[in-house]
């Protein structure tokens, strides 16, 4: 796969939960929630994917005042991160020999 970020077990939960919601943004703590992993495990990973760009990000428009809580960063795959997570899923399913219920 190249010299993309590493397909662990919690990478690949973020990538499916971010292509589940595609094309929406998601906050690291809907993210977080959903795959239900630690922020030190999630935001490295998201650094990771953002860096490789995979992922971009962006911070809530409005003040922390206008809110009323501190902003939030939303996170949404690029159309490489996209094609690279298709590519990843692919590969693991190839590899374990896809789902059971597809097996005859």
């Amino acid at each position: 796969m190249g010299g993309g970020p590493q397909l662990t077990t919690q990478t690949l939960k973020i990538l499916g939960t971010l292509m589940n919601n595609s094309p929406d943004a998601l906050s690291g703590a809907e993210i977080g929630r959903i795959t239900r992993l630690k922020s030190g495990t999630l935001y490295p990973i998201l650094f990771r994917l953002e860096k490789a760009g995979w992922l971009e990000s962006f911070w809530e428009s409005e003040t922390p005042q206008e809110l009323g809580r501190p902003r939030r960063r939303f996170y949404q795959l690029t159309g490489a991160g996209a094609k690279n997570a298709r590519s990843g899923l692919r590969d693991l399913a190839s590899a374990i020999g896809g789902p059971a219920w597809e097996k005859r």
